[in-house]
């Protein structure tokens, strides 16, 4: 058993729906299934009725429904105390970041903040996007940072969750340069040319921004898919090896552009797409806890903006 099939059974619950479900969860629609598929396995018999539409729970996942809440209340309860009995460390900020913006975004961040805020412990957690997010509404991190796009939108209440804007980013394509400096690989590329793409996984938050830039281009970007990860970093890689062509946030990319190990695969304003980079936290009339450190920092933050 793991907490986030019941997560993923209360959210079906509400929406009644597997592909808004799996929207929200941040997760594939294949893989929801496959959760619930697996709480359905632990539990010994079928919760969802998937012979009608919308979807709805069987009688023995409408009991099924009471108790999931209230295990994941008195889960939640139990950390919610645990975290009050928390001395050490109050003095360190922990920040919950996708690994994208963990390696490349957050270090400068920070370095900069120490300038003009003054000295800040940090913790940082790495994470997907969905997991990072988890924990902000799990109460596990004090501040979440993640990227924003109107198409992409992280779901987070308003009601509950505040936030500020700490800059914009882009994300375009680049490639390995030859001997001349040209990139061995650019988009859009000739009729009926493929060029090997470095990819994305299916469910990552920078993957959905890819496929948002290939199906806004004019012309057919003919990529070929040769390699998949989840993480920038592990695409960059690849790049700089002359394996392909790969879409990375710019913050990653600014050593390897200096450098020349890497350049534009495409016309400047072309296939490309910007960013916010946003930091989140509770509202203080909601907040489970809030560190004077961390509030010390979003003041600083908010009257910056």
């Amino acid at each position: 058993m793991e907490t986030k099939w019941l997560e993923d059974f209360v959210s079906l619950a509400e929406t009644r729906s597997f592909s808004r479900s799996a929207q929200l969860r941040h997760v594939t629609q294949p893989a929801f299934s496959r959760r619930i598929q697996a709480l359905e396995a632990w539990a010994g018999l079928d919760l969802v009725d998937r012979s009608s539409y919308p979807t709805r729970l069987t009688p023995a996942g409408e009991t099924f429904h009471s108790q999931a809440l209230e295990i994941l209340g008195s889960l939640q309860a139990t950390r919610n105390m645990m975290r009050g009995h928390q001395v050490a460390g109050q003095d360190m900020i922990e920040f919950a970041v996708p690994h994208s913006l963990a390696f490349t975004f957050f270090p400068h961040w920070v370095m900069d903040l120490r300038k003009r805020f003054g000295a800040v412990k940090s913790r940082l957690t790495a994470l997907n996007v969905h997991d990072a997010v988890m924990q902000l509404t799990e109460g596990s991190c004090d501040l979440l940072i993640a990227y924003h796009h109107p198409s992409q939108p992280l779901q987070l209440s308003p009601d509950r969750y505040e936030m500020l804007s700490l800059g914009h980013e882009t994300i375009a394509p680049y490639a390995k340069a030859d001997d001349d400096g040209q990139p061995m690989f650019h988009i859009p590329a000739g009729t009926g040319a493929k060029v090997p793409f470095l990819s994305y996984g299916s469910g990552a938050y920078l993957g959905r921004l890819v496929d948002l830039i290939v199906k806004l281009s004019p012309v057919p970007l003919n990529l070929e898919p040769i390699y998949e990860t989840d993480m920038a970093e592990g695409l960059k890689a690849m790049a700089q090896e002359g394996h392909g062509l790969a879409f990375l946030p710019g913050s990653s990319v600014k050593k390897e552009l200096k450098s020349k190990r890497l350049v534009r695969a495409s016309a400047p304003g072309a296939c490309e797409l910007s960013m916010e980079v946003r930091i989140y936290r509770e509202r203080p009339e909601v907040a489970r806890h809030i560190k004077p450190g961390a509030q010390a920092l979003w003041d600083f933050l908010r009257d910056s903006a």
